[in-house]
């Protein structure tokens, strides 16, 4: 039944514990001391809205750092992931395979306010060695959540 409660959130987390009960067939007070277990457990971290910042004039850039860094003795990438965490810039963090180890998403303002974090604060962390910027330069489907609408794209439409 948990499991079912955040397949439920996850996919929007509006619902009322009464239509959750109404769609997984329980009481409604299963449904709320299920979600408040899962609450105290942490398994549910905390509630947001997805929002289409492209349809607001003061929208903001998002970028992708990925950062290569010397994890320390003892404590691997944990103390850089947390100080990068730290960043009101930092939106995400995540710990990667491949050909660079950390994921880093920053929003800022400007392109130039991401450019002066990534020099001025990323960088210039002891463990970092490189980094690498990927602006976004459009968000199509966010946390499950597809932000484009579904206008035909005319694009390719030749006129003759």
């Amino acid at each position: 039944m948990k499991y079912e409660i955040l397949k439920l959130l996850a996919k929007n987390a509006r619902y009322t514990v009464k239509e959750m009960a109404v769609m997984l067939d329980i009481a409604e007070k299963d449904v709320e001391s299920a979600i408040a277990e899962l609450e105290k457990d942490g398994l549910i971290k905390g509630y947001k809205a997805v929002i289409d910042w492209e349809k607001l004039d003061s929208a903001y850039v998002s970028a992708i750092i990925e950062l290569n860094v010397v994890p320390k003795a003892g404590l691997g990438f944990e103390e850089v992931a947390e100080k990068i965490m730290k960043y009101d810039e930092v939106e995400s963090v995540y710990l990667m395979s491949g050909v660079y180890d950390l994921n880093v998403v920053v929003k800022g303002k400007t392109l130039h306010d991401i450019a002066k974090f990534v020099a001025k604060e990323l960088a210039t962390i002891d463990s970092v060695t490189s980094t690498t910027t990927h602006f976004v330069m459009r968000r199509y489907k966010e946390m499950d959540v597809v932000l484009v609408d579904e206008k035909q794209d005319d694009r390719g439409q030749f006129w003759i």
